[in-house]
């Protein structure tokens, strides 16, 4: 076997955005195109001789051939070892939690997350550093740089490996361990959680449940800790097997995509008492009742106020932290435990400095995904997990839980309104538009109330000093309502513009208003002042959640 290497040109646009470079296959599939990032990580790392690299993915279309890719380019490194889940196939907040466990590197995760997959839709890829957490700003910024301007990459000259076995080989003189990809994180996850407590819902209390996993990623996973570990039925986790193209369906775990978990769980007659899906790679979350969806913002509050029923969070939180976009729910619980409630950009790799110092316990964005300091990255089964520990302690029902902490500590009333597939330069004109209006804004009468502040939001990371800007831009009222716009870093097709928009209410008579009809005033100045129909021609959001 020898080392090859292999002349090449940069191809534009290869700018990794919140998680990591996300594009069509068939961009990825050209020749080169995979190559030139994978080896743009690997110049930025410097020196990987004798280090070991996690590799895995979601089991997405194309997963299998980057796989062997990444492999013969590692070996090409000077990597020791790189270690696969088996089948290629490893939940991000495995890998997590893998990383962490045995002192690796780093790992590359191969996963578009909740994008839909198939030989027309999309793949991703990004580097997670030796804290198990996404590569910070700096990192992805050198690696852009890096693509554009690399001459060539290093490739050993070998064949493919088998996957589907648990077992030592080698590719030259690197070693290669495909490992089971389930073992490590339920381990962990049975050391947070009262294990005990929730399989004597199952058993006992004849508690029901469904798990849909989406054909995507955290079907071995639901299925090796639900049903086997704690005792759910047989068939409590459905679509359990990751296919390439999620069996045709959208691996976003919200009501839309999951409608069918949803009309399981709320059908008259139902048995089923709860209801959880996760998304391709296993970070994200929805949890559900009969006839009731708890919001993502929602759920982060009540888990930040029922932790004392948590064993590993009993005792006081060292803080919470959210993204800014997320609705502030979760910061009148921080207020009412006297602990710190910090406000990131958008991206999970925000937390990591605050999480590694130990000044927030659980973390939260409203794009479902929740968190604590177990990992470095969202994590879907742990949200699931910590809401069946709730329950088994409570004896109450999802609804009546989040009713009751409404009437606690008020309402957020929360939207999320996308433009998708919007002309980049149109969307680019829009967010213009909007700074330059943003000076004129403050003291302008809106309805019963004013703005109060208008901002393009910037973070100064409380840890290492790094500044990032041009995070959203944020239209805050003295009611307390806010309006928050911005570009989202996940999509693979034009632009998408997220609308967020939060009202606080906390009469007790005024907390059960459809959500779209309490915000009515709010949507309607959120296409005012981004004139949203005039520069991009669209009259309603694509998708409402």
């Amino acid at each position: 076997m020898k080392i090859m290497t292999m002349p090449t040109r940069p191809f534009p646009g290869q700018k990794p955005g919140t998680s990591g470079l996300r594009k069509k296959v068939r961009e990825f599939a050209q020749p080169g195109y995979l190559e030139n990032f994978v080896q743009s990580i690997f110049d930025t790392l410097g020196d990987c001789r004798g280090k070991t690299l996690l590799l895995g993915g979601d089991g997405r279309y194309f997963n299998d051939k980057a796989i062997q890719t990444v492999l013969r380019m590692a070996a090409a490194a000077g990597y020791a070892r790189v270690m696969v889940g088996r089948n290629g196939i490893l939940s991000t907040p495995a890998a997590s939690a893998v990383i962490r466990k045995r002192g690796l590197s780093g790992g590359i995760i191969l996963s578009a997350s909740h994008n839909p997959g198939g030989p027309d839709a999309d793949f991703g890829i990004k580097y997670n550093l030796g804290n198990g957490g996404p590569a910070s700003e700096s990192f992805t910024e050198a690696v852009y740089r890096r693509t554009q301007e690399i001459s060539e990459y290093r490739m050993l000259e070998a064949r493919d490996i088998n996957l589907g076995h648990i077992a030592e080989t080698t590719l030259g003189e690197m070693a290669v361990s495909i490992f089971d990809p389930v073992a490590d994180y339920a381990e962990l996850l049975e050391s947070l959680f009262d294990f005990e407590k929730i399989s004597e819902l199952f058993v006992r209390d004849g508690f029901r449940m469904r798990f849909d996993a989406l054909h995507a990623v955290t079907g071995p996973y639901a299925k090796a800790i639900l049903e086997n570990r704690l005792g759910a039925l047989e068939g409590t986790v459905i679509n359990a097997v990751p296919l390439p193209d999620f069996g045709g369906g959208h691996p976003d775990p919200n009501p839309v995509y999951a409608a069918g978990l949803v009309a399981e769980v709320s059908s008259p007659g139902s048995m089923l008492s709860f209801g959880a899906a996760s998304d391709g790679d296993g970070d994200r979350n929805m949890v559900i009742g009969p006839n009731f969806v708890v919001g993502p913002s929602d759920s982060l509050a009540v888990l930040a106020a029922n932790h004392s029923l948590i064993p590993a969070y009993a005792g006081r939180l060292a803080g919470v932290a959210r993204s800014m976009p997320t609705s502030r729910a979760v910061d009148r619980v921080a207020e009412e435990l006297g602990i710190p409630c910090f406000e990131t950009p958008t991206g999970w790799k925000f937390f990591g400095n605050l999480l590694d110092a130990g000044k927030a316990t659980l973390c939260g964005e409203e794009s479902s995904g929740a968190g604590s300091n177990h990992l470095r990255e969202k994590d879907g089964i742990w949200a699931v997990l910590y809401w069946l520990n709730i329950l088994a302690s409570r004896g109450e029902t999802v609804e009546q839980i989040v009713r009751g902490h409404w009437r606690r500590f008020g309402r957020h009333y929360y939207s999320r309104h996308d433009y998708e597939a919007l002309d980049a330069a149109g969307a680019e004109m829009l967010f213009a538009c909007l700074r330059d209006v943003l000076p004129s804004l403050p003291g302008k009468p809106v309805s019963k109330t004013k703005v109060r502040m208008a901002d393009d939001f910037a973070y100064l990371d409380p840890i290492d000093g790094s500044r990032s800007e041009r995070q959203g831009v944020r239209i805050m009222l003295d009611d307390g309502s806010r309006i928050v716009f911005r570009l989202s870093g996940t999509g693979t097709e034009g632009a998408t513009l997220r609308i967020y928009l939060e009202r606080y209410e906390s009469d007790p008579e005024c907390l059960a208003i459809p959500v779209q009809e309490a915000l009515t005033p709010l949507i309607q100045l959120a296409g005012e002042l981004a004139r949203i129909t005039e520069i991009t021609g669209r009259t309603r959001p694509d998708v409402i959640s």
